[in-house]
């Protein structure tokens, strides 16, 4: 059965999230060279593109920030308890066994359950907290800086940490890119904009009841 086509993701939405992608891809190259797990750029060079990417991703979750709140599409990300079992049943077992995905998508009903906690624990948590563990250690860590940087070992370690958590998010994001109505689905809704509406009067229910 053929299905009609939704526009999900909007070109603004379709950027972010490739230049997001960019960006935390140099980050965590430049990042752990920074912290000698191998060579590529170069110790200076990969400081030089870190602190760049570092600025660049600030500089682009305030655009983002401010999009969202004038287009509502913060809505997609605020957690809900609404299928929350459902979700955590699907992708423990359902997924496996041929089981219908329990939500669906639609423009202020992007993410599922699960998918509203962990994107929240980014956005509130993990993101914050890397970019002011590494504002501090970009300013007080050379040495030209008349200030101890001897005080920074729990700022450098917090940001270490939070580095393989995003790590540890990509993967398990890319992975989750395969688990749509096809492997390839969700990638080329990123890409296109749009993806197939199946289950549109579920869909529909669900958007009403959040």
């Amino acid at each position: 059965m053929k299905y009609p086509k939704q526009l999900l993701y909007t070109k603004f939405e379709r950027f972010w999230h490739w230049s997001q992608m960019l960006l935390v891809l140099l980050l965590t190259l430049t990042g752990f060279e920074i912290h000698s797990s191998f060579s590529l750029f170069g110790f200076e060079r990969a400081v030089r593109l870190h602190s760049a990417a570092a600025w660049s991703f600030m500089g682009l979750a305030v655009v983002s920030i401010f999009w969202m709140l004038v287009t509502h599409q913060y809505k997609n990300f605020i957690p809900t308890k609404y299928k929350l079992k459902e979700q955590v049943k699907y992708y423990t077992s359902g997924i496996f066994s041929g089981m219908p995905h329990p939500t669906h998508k639609s423009m202020y009903n992007k993410l599922n359950p699960l998918q509203r906690i962990v994107y929240a624990g980014l956005l509130i948590l993990i993101f914050p907290v890397q970019i002011v563990t590494g504002i501090a250690y970009m300013y007080y860590h050379y040495p030209q800086n008349p200030l101890d940087a001897g005080g920074l070992t729990l700022a450098a370690g917090t940001h270490t940490f939070g580095a393989f958590l995003v790590v540890a998010f990509v993967i398990v994001h890319m992975y989750m890119t395969t688990t749509g109505y096809s492997v390839s689905s969700n990638i080329k809704a990123m890409i296109s904009g749009f993806e197939k509406e199946i289950g549109q009067e579920e869909t529909k229910s669900e958007t009403q009841s959040e």
